[in-house]
């Protein structure tokens, strides 16, 4: 084809890039694209056609490429070597030999083929233009203005594109109108068939934290960090603010003068009520800043099980909690620790109670009188064991107590402890248990007679529960958490991968 000049080519290129914002090479690909699958229309779909545009001048050259072999099996892309010298000498096996071809007229479905062509190429690279400006912006605040809704999502338009806020991302009850301008953050942006799909949220915690970002200076520029963020959308949040300046109050800076700073986040999020909670790296201290506005009398922690046990006065217990429950989860949300709020009366119950049920024991199994019992409990021992167990010095520190006592005391509660564990062996022999339970030393023997009541009478069906399920079974007098639970179930099924190895 005669390379004839086309500037307006060249130019209607610059003038979709400029309209895309995409780069002309895309369109002038796509052009060439267009005008390759014309060319293939007229001279033969078979052949190797090639289309090419100068990026000067617009002129086109159109080219059909013929490659060198030694067997020729396809004569429309192929040619034997000895015709292939008669037309070029130059050429070997694997070369091609390129023919120029005549111009032609498109055609009126030519035309309409390519210029399709060129719009679908056009669409790609803009889509593929908005991927890649959008994936690296994942973690920002963006504007943008509703452009439709339906009830199960809301799009926005973002300026060249389009973004997805799904129901479960928007606010409950935000009422938003086509035409509304929203700052959205950018959840994550997907590379799909129908074009990127640029998914967006109001409701996630960093969304929240970004708004405080975006209106306290001091949190930008890094003086105040934004530790922990914990919200029922629409609702209630709690946000967890720390500086290592300690001429800066945190709390002060997020909220600003006469409140103006927390009051702009609150707008943005429809009225959602919001409390700034100074960190601290003392767990206890930062769970009790976290329950505000309730002031806690005492705190519990098991550090082991991630868990805390708060004691508040009796006409704080509801403020506490909160309504159903919303203070206290979204302290425990913040806080990372599971928390659980009793009253200072719920808690001196179950204390008297623990100290009446230990008593009884003593009383029952030691064979002494109450006296003596409570004696017992308030220095801290809790089962027979601990008694039979301990030196006979320390039992002299009870107050009240002499050598002859204590020792006196020490022996009944070896024989109890004797005479039980009599009972337990005696129960476990007539029982029908596997004897590889009955050898597991990871739990005691009283422990695994639990679990042969409970008709868990093999290494397997301990094997087969889950942490849950023994946890509950054997209680907090063996275990601190599912944890350790789960480690003995673990220990339970070692023989299992024995048994496959062997194999």
């Amino acid at each position: 084809m005669e390379n004839i000049p086309r500037i307006e080519l060249i130019q209607v290129a610059e003038a979709v890039a400029r309209e895309k914002l995409i780069d002309k090479e895309d369109v002038i690909l796509a052009m060439e694209d267009a005008i390759q699958r014309a060319a293939r229309s007229k001279y033969g779909l078979e052949r190797d056609i090639r289309a090419s545009v100068n990026r000067n001048n617009g002129a086109i050259s159109i080219e059909q490429y013929t490659q060198v072999v030694q067997v020729v099996e396809d004569e429309s892309t192929q040619m034997s070597l000895e015709e292939a010298l008669r037309r070029d000498e130059t050429l070997k096996i694997g070369d091609f030999h390129k023919k120029e071809l005549p111009p032609f007229d498109f055609g009126r479905i030519a035309a309409q083929s390519a210029k399709q062509v060129i719009s679908q190429k056009v669409r790609d690279a803009e889509r593929l233009r908005q991927y890649n400006q959008f994936k690296d912006r994942i973690g920002e605040i963006i504007l943008g203005t509703v452009k439709r809704f339906d009830n199960f999502s809301v799009t926005l338009d973002i300026g060249k594109a389009e973004g997805v806020i799904r129901k479960e991302e928007m606010i409950p009850r935000e009422q938003l109108k086509p035409g509304d301008r929203v700052r959205t953050y950018i959840l994550n942006v997907s590379e799909e068939t129908r074009g990127p799909q640029i998914f967006l949220s109001r409701s996630c915690n960093e969304f929240l934290s970004l708004l405080f970002t975006q209106e306290v200076p001091e949190i930008y520029d890094g003086i105040i960090e934004v530790k922990s963020v914990a919200r029922e959308p629409g609702s209630r949040a709690k946000i967890s603010v720390y500086s290592k300046d300690n001429t800066i109050d945190p709390v002060g800076a997020c909220v600003g003068m006469r409140g103006s700073r927390v009051q702009a986040v609150v707008s943005e999020l429809q009225g959602e009520k919001i409390e700034i909670i100074p960190w601290s790296e003392d767990p206890v201290t930062f769970v009790i800043n976290s329950l505000a506005p309730a002031v806690p009398s005492k705190v519990i922690m098991d550090e082991e099980a991630g868990r805390m046990e708060v004691i508040v006065p009796n006409d704080q217990l509801s403020l506490a909690i909160g309504r159903r429950g919303q203070n206290v989860r979204l302290a425990s949300d913040l806080s990372k620790w599971y928390i659980d709020v009793i009253s200072e009366s719920d808690e001196s119950d179950r204390r008297q109670e623990e100290i009446n049920e230990s008593t009884k024991i003593f009383i029952e199994a030691l064979d002494v009188d109450d006296v003596i019992a409570h004696l017992i409990v308030a220095e801290g021992y809790s089962s027979i064991n601990d008694i039979a167990n301990t030196e006979i010095d320390e039992l002299n520190n009870i107050e009240g107590f002499e050598e002859e006592l204590s020792v006196e005391l020490k022996e009944r509660a070896q024989n109890y402890v004797k005479l039980q564990n009599e009972n337990v062996e005696k129960k476990l022999k007539s029982s029908g248990i596997d004897s590889k339970l009955y050898e597991f030393n990871h739990l005691s023997k009283s422990d695994i007679l639990t679990l042969v009541e409970n008709d868990i009478k093999t290494l397997d069906d301990l094997a087969d529960l889950d942490s849950e399920e023994l946890f509950t079974l054997l209680g907090k007098k063996v275990f601190n958490n599912e944890n350790e639970a789960g480690e003995i179930i673990m220990e339970a099924r070692k023989h299992w991968f024995d048994e496959d190895h062997k194999k």
